[in-house]
């Protein structure tokens, strides 16, 4: 799915578009509006860890004084600011989950924007933002950041004038009701997102673009009343997806390639070990594209695995594969799933042979016979198939992000006064074997480090 546009989302406030002129008029208001100001601590305070607000007014006169490898700790409050974390290898942590709130108030545009190699937002809440909740990127232009990070109109992003930001991790955070993406990791790899929850974003809980190699591991995040649970787009080598509840959202995973944002075709990511159910939530956010009660879609995807994902109750496609225009859809295996109660549990809609399908359980393929006709042992079929179909939804309206209802209250890190650690080394050894088909929609494996 292609990122909203800068109008499409200030017009999802009242329920229908905004002129392109004015749109931006209001955009550059907002960006005007979002730094803290306010003079900072004329003292670093002793020791590594830089509080708010006992040492720093703000968040951002905190992470401006933070030196190299030092903590940023924020005690409960409601934080109305845009912070940018440009330093490397800064933490930002709050001291409590639930209590250490970062608020828009659907005025502000980005929550925190980080752009310092190897830092880490972690144990806090960020929510009523015009754009991301928590956005990682190597997009240091802070006009392009207002736009989305994808550059002016989402034009492809010169990659060689804004190189992946090295390093980052984003864990227990709660990201809800942005007008985007809740934790978005664009142009930025060798990272984390892990043991996080996102509702109601106009777009996706958490969304990976633009990255080769991505080197970055999604696990034990829960995805639920967004527009997408998890997106992809442009996303290749080195990106791991595992071990995630994505429940309750209007579409659940998608991996895509497009030519909105540099580094296409998508290829090379691995999606296993999740729990994908009932992806046909009418009280969410409209889904730009209008997708609606599909568990997994790989659009013009290549070299994918998916495997051993239990996928139920989508209304429309379990796991569907597809070729949107100009990029064919290729060598995806699609392995070991268990595919439940969906309106159509395995589509194939793509015609390359090279895509396969091997050992799902799975009673409702399309075409039928899918997988004795485009087995994995013998290299994908041989010969042409009908397209498959999902099945036929109606679509319902969707509502305003501002007005999905908040999350339920979710797991504080035990010791928010232990040692930080920097991202750095990320994402480690990844084992997707480490991921079985869950049982259920509670047996999910959980990262426990």
């Amino acid at each position: 799915m292609q990122m909203l546009s800068t109008e499409r989302t200030l017009g999802s406030l009242t329920g229908r578009p905004i002129a392109a002129g004015a749109a931006a008029a209001l955009v550059v208001a907002l960006a005007a509006g979002c730094s803290s100001g306010g003079p900072a601590a004329t003292a670093h305070p002793a020791g590594s860890v830089l509080r708010v607000p006992q040492d720093y007014r703000t968040v951002q006169q905190a992470v401006d004084a933070a030196r190299e490898g030092e903590t940023v700790l924020v005690g409960p409050g409601v934080y109305r600011e845009s912070v940018h974390l440009t330093r490397p290898r800064v933490v930002l942590r709050g001291t409590d989950r639930g209590a250490v709130v970062f608020d828009g108030g659907i005025k502000l545009v980005n929550g925190i924007t980080v752009t310092g190699a190897g830092s880490v937002v972690e144990n806090l809440t960020v929510h009523g933002y015009l754009a991301n909740g928590v956005l990682f990127t190597g997009v240091t232009d802070e006009r392009l950041q207002q736009r989305g990070a994808g550059g002016s109109a989402y034009n492809p992003l010169d990659t060689a004038k804004f190189p992946a930001l090295q390093g980052f991790r984003a864990s227990r955070v709660t990201a809800y009701d942005n007008g985007l993406y809740g934790i978005y990791a664009f142009d930025a790899h060798g990272g984390v997102i892990e043991d996080s929850y996102a509702s109601g974003q106009a777009d996706s809980g958490i969304y990976v673009g633009q990255c080769r190699p991505c080197d970055t591991l999604v696990r034990g995040n829960t995805m639920a009343g967004n527009a997408v649970g998890i997106e992809l787009t442009n996303a290749s080598e080195g990106l791991s997806v595992l071990g995630n509840l994505v429940t309750g959202n209007r579409v659940g995973i998608t991996v895509n390639s497009n030519d909105q944002e540099a580094l296409a075709p998508q290829h090379s990511a691995v999606i296993a070990g999740n729990v994908v159910a009932d992806n046909d939530a009418a009280d969410t956010p409209e889904q730009a594209d209008g997708g609606f009660g599909i568990g997994i879609g790989i659009g013009g995807g290549t070299g994918n695995r998916v495997q051993r994902n239990l996928v139920q109750g989508n209304k429309a496609a379990g796991i569907i594969v597809t070729d949107p225009p100009g990029h064919p859809a290729s060598d995806n295996r699609i392995e070991g799933n268990r595919a439940a109660g969906n309106g159509a549990d395995l589509v194939l809609a793509a015609a390359d042979p090279a895509n396969c399908f091997d050992g799902n359980q799975a009673a409702v393929q399309s075409p039928a016979g899918l997988e004795g006709l485009a087995d994995c042992g013998s290299g994908g079929r041989r010969g042409a198939l009908p397209a498959g179909r999902a099945a036929a939804v109606q679509v319902p309206p969707g509502m305003p992000f501002s007005q999905v209802p908040a999350p339920p209250a979710q797991p504080s890190m035990p010791d928010p006064t232990a040692p930080a650690v920097p991202a750095t080394g990320l994402p480690g050894t990844v084992d997707p074997a480490a991921y079985p088909l869950p049982t259920d929609a509670g047996s999910v494996p959980r990262h426990s480090g």
